[in-house]
């Protein structure tokens, strides 16, 4: 098992601002998991006692709404945390998170991060900084989902895949994103998604590479209407 004050992941969230201290007693009540891809990682209404911290892999987090459809909110990657909000508060979690790869998180119980909260105020204005820009994220979601076009959502999605992760030697798009989920983060039925990607292909955007997708033209792809 690592340990949390020599673990480059820290760097990447609101854990940097902890003291090596901290990082020590952390480290030695964290348990560390590894999750299969597909496994729910905590569900909708669930009381969650503790925060992850994303060590590997990538996760999605997801709302069910009224029609029974997941609309995906937010895609949690390496570096990341889960659970932010069950820290400050005692509410049951609003969202569900499902491994979209093979993971390896960090578990760290609740009372041991609200001590910290408590205790360092730098700790606790870096958790509150994370917060707002989830919430800034959130708002993003809402205009977009009023404003633009299925094909501009979809597109605007392949492209934030591209930038934040990256692709494959073959120029395929290193997440792989199951249509049903790109339906979810547009916020649209599955057979719309499938019949603007083929329309994206046509048009010589993009190409497919069996489920994988390869972006062709990138400066085209952000003109779509």
């Amino acid at each position: 098992m690592g340990k949390c004050d020599q673990c480059i992941i820290k760097q990447f969230n609101s854990l940097k601002s902890l003291t090596k201290e901290e990082l020590v007693r952390i480290s030695s009540c964290k348990t560390t998991i590894t999750i299969k891809k597909g496994d729910v990682i905590f569900d909708e209404g669930e009381i969650v006692n503790g925060v992850y911290c994303v060590r590997d892999g990538i996760c999605k987090l997801s709302k069910l709404s009224s029609n029974g459809k997941d609309q995906i909110v937010k895609i949690v990657v390496k570096g990341d945390l889960l659970g932010q909000r069950s820290i400050v508060s005692d509410e049951v979690s609003n969202l569900q998170a499902t491994a979209l790869s093979d993971m390896e998180v960090c578990y760290i119980p609740k009372s041991e991060i609200i001590n910290d909260l408590q205790k360092n105020p730098k700790f606790s204005f870096d958790v509150l900084k994370e917060m707002a820009k989830d919430l800034r994220e959130a708002d993003n979601i809402i205009v977009n989902m009023a404003q633009k076009s299925v094909r501009q959502r979809l597109a605007e999605t392949l492209i934030y895949i591209h930038k934040s992760f990256g692709t494959n030697p073959d120029g395929t798009l290193s997440v792989l994103l199951s249509r049903e989920d790109l339906a979810n983060i547009v916020g649209t039925a599955i057979e719309s998604a499938i019949r603007v990607i083929s329309q994206f292909k046509k048009e010589g955007l993009i190409t497919t590479i069996g489920k994988r997708i390869k972006i062709d033209d990138l400066a085209g792809l952000s003109r779509v209407e």
